[in-house]
C-alpha cells in the first residue's frame, strides 16, 4: 500500500469513528431495561409520593393533593387529601385490578375493563395508565429509533396478544441524568394524540428524578393534567398486604 493509500485510509477511519462507536453503544443499550428504568423512577422496590395535580379543561379547573403509596410494580394506593369535600376518595392496584372508594356513600367501585381507558380522577390521566404504566417492557416490543449525543428515541409497539390502548408509544430519554424528558402516544391509526413532558429534575436520595410532569391530549391544546410531586421516599417498609381493600377504605 502506498504512503497516500494508507493517509486516505486514516482519514476514513477517523471520519468514520463517530459513527462506529454509535453503532456499538446502541448495540450494547438494553432497550427493555432502559425502559423499565425509567417507568420505575418513581416507585422504586417500594414508595411513598405526596403531590399536588392540577387538572384544567375547557369547562373547569381541578386541584388535587394527594398522597400515595406504591410495592413493586404491581401495588399502588392513593389516597385524596385536599379538597376536604374529596377527602379520602382513594384509588387500590393490585397486580391488573382497579378499585377506586367514595367516601360519600362508603361504596368501593371495582373499575371493569370497558371502563380502563375512562379518566382518572378526573385528569387526563386513564385508569389504564395506572395499570400498564409499569409493565410496558411486557406489554410492548421496544425498539432504538434513534441515538443522539443527549437522547436515546425508543420506539414501543404492542405485542400482537396485548390488551392495550395505544396504538405506539415512543419516549425521549435524556442520557445524562437518564431520566425521561418526553412521552408520546399514538392512537390505533398512529396520529398522535397525547403527550407527557418532565421537568423540574431533582436529586431524591441516590435516584434523579423529574418533580414535574404534564399531560396534553392535542386534541385539546388548551387542557393539561400536571402532577408535581412534593415529597418522595424510597425503600419504605410495606407489605402486600397493605394493599387491600379494608386499607382502601381506611383514612
Amino acid at each position: 500500500m502506498t504512503a497516500a493509500a494508507k493517509k486516505y485510509l486514516a482519514v476514513v477511519l477517523l471520519l468514520a469513528m463517530p459513527l462506529l462507536l454509535c453503532v456499538s453503544g446502541s448495540s450494547a443499550l438494553d432497550v427493555q431495561a432502559l425502559i423499565r428504568e425509567i417507568e420505575q423512577q418513581y416507585m422504586g422496590s417500594s414508595s411513598y409520593a405526596l403531590s399536588t395535580m392540577q387538572v384544567e379543561t375547557t369547562h373547569w379547573q381541578r386541584s388535587l393533593e394527594m398522597e400515595a403509596w406504591s410495592l413493586g410494580r404491581d401495588y399502588f394506593l392513593v389516597r385524596i387529601l385536599e379538597p376536604v369535600k374529596e377527602r379520602d376518595v382513594a384509588t387500590l392496584k393490585r397486580n391488573r385490578e382497579v378499585w377506586n372508594y367514595l367516601p360519600k356513600v362508603d361504596r368501593v367501585i371495582k373499575i371493569p375493563p370497558s371502563m380502563m381507558g375512562g379518566s382518572w380522577m378526573g385528569s387526563h390521566i386513564t385508569n389504564d395508565d395506572l395499570v400498564k404504566a409499569n409493565h410496558i417492557d411486557e406489554e410492548y416490543n421496544l425498539t432504538l429509533l434513534a441515538e443522539t449525543t443527549d437522547h436515546y428515541l425508543v420506539e414501543c409497539l404492542p405485542k400482537p396478544d396485548a390488551a392495550v390502548v395505544w396504538g405506539k408509544i415512543v419516549y425521549r430519554i435524556k442520557k445524562q441524568p437518564r431520566v425521561p424528558e418526553r412521552i408520546d402516544y399514538f392512537d390505533e391509526d398512529m396520529i398522535r394524540v397525547r403527550e407527557i413532558h418532565f421537568d423540574d429534575v431533582q436529586q431524591i436520595g441516590d435516584r434523579i428524578v423529574p418533580m414535574r410532569l404534564t399531560v396534553r391530549p392535542l386534541e385539546k391544546p388548551d387542557e393539561s393534567t400536571v402532577l408535581q410531586y412534593h415529597e418522595l421516599q424510597y425503600d419504605v417498609p410495606l407489605e402486600d398486604s397493605y394493599f387491600s381493600l379494608r386499607n382502601l377504605k381506611k383514612p
